[in-house]
């Protein structure tokens, strides 16, 4: 239950050890300590859990359209731009959930593609009240998950999830760390919360440790 606010971070890690900065004063970065009493097997949805927060409590506190990318992307507004990102690492028995998440963050101080509450129109666009947001919403969705054993059914979490998912139902280009690519429709998530693709192969799961890059399939890879 530990949580880390940095008010800027110059060194910070996304998936694929991408690099991840935030501005003094322009975004959320966070991390919350966690040690889910659920079956080993279900702790993968976790970082789902997260992004679910995120979108619950962006969406509701900001009156801005929040969607999620599968795995760990946040978008926002009706050009589905980047505006977070979450990240899951396993230590010493703990898991550590990392958050990042533009808010003030003007458009000229981000890349290509990616957007932040307030050049989003956001209602709200102060720190404090989004932080205080997303981490009610996390204890919601975090004991409702672990009162019923991480189960992704019982807890409801799978169905949440998948109804703001904007992956599910498109078509996908899947580049795998081996070089070799998938192309086939997302159309739900497993038991253990793992894109289902369905290609001209038969269905196929992938888990994000498993994936490149997920792009829709007419883009450039």
């Amino acid at each position: 239950g530990l949580v880390l606010v940095a008010e800027e971070q110059t060194g910070g890690r996304g998936r694929l050890d991408r690099r991840w900065v935030s501005p003094p004063r322009a975004g959320l970065t966070f991390s919350v300590l966690l040690r889910p009493a659920v079956p080993p097997a279900r702790v993968t949805w976790l970082p789902l859990l997260a992004g679910l927060a995120v979108q619950q409590a962006v969406q509701r506190i900001g009156a801005v359209e929040t969607r999620l990318k599968w795995p760990n992307d946040v978008l926002l507004g009706p050009d589905r731009a980047k505006a977070g990102g979450l990240l899951a690492q396993s230590v010493d028995g703990a898991i550590v959930i990392g958050i990042g998440l533009n808010v003030l963050t003007r458009l000229a101080e981000l890349p290509p593609g990616a957007t932040s509450l307030a050049a989003e129109g956001a209602e709200c666009a102060d720190r404090d009240p989004v932080l205080r947001a997303v981490l009610r919403r996390f204890g919601v969705l975090y004991a409702g998950w672990v009162g019923n054993a991480g189960d992704p059914e019982a807890s409801g979490l799978r169905r949440a999830y998948e109804k703001v998912c904007d992956t599910l139902g498109t078509e996908l280009r899947v580049l795998l760390p081996d070089g070799d690519a998938l192309i086939g429709t997302a159309s739900s998530l497993d038991a253990a919360g793992r894109l289902l693709l369905d290609g001209p192969g038969g269905p196929r799961a992938v888990s994000a440790g498993d994936v490149t890059h997920v792009r829709k399939a007419s883009a450039k890879s």
